[in-house]
């Protein structure tokens, strides 16, 4: 259990490092956030899957499974709210197009 855990872990590893990457690709801050929100939850859940399976059925491991739930649901709406607040302050991206679809001039 414990070398599966460990690739597991290490998988964990690998996907915040590709998201890492994705971070410094993108140039806009609402893909950044939305890289660094998919791959936060990813990988935090593959860690800690990793470190539950490491441990075997424990009590280690339903907390470990609780924190999961925690980590999907708080995540998310974290990020929401840290892009809905950048918007509603009135940062904008650098749009070529011009467009804003959640204005309320647009129709």
């Amino acid at each position: 259990m414990r070398i599966a855990g460990n690739i597991i872990v290490l998988v964990g590893i690998v996907f915040i490092l590709f998201g890492v990457i994705g971070i410094f690709k993108f140039k806009n801050f609402y893909t950044r956030i939305l890289v660094a929100t998919k791959i936060d939850t990813v990988g935090a859940i593959t860690i800690i899957i990793g470190i539950a399976v490491r441990h075997g059925l424990s009590f280690f491991s339903m907390k470990a499974l609780l924190l999961i739930v925690l980590v999907i649901i708080v995540n998310p709406l974290t990020s929401h709210m840290i892009a809905r607040s950048a918007y509603l302050s009135g940062y904008r991206t650098d749009d070529r197009t011009g467009v804003d679809y959640y204005s309320e001039d647009h129709v």
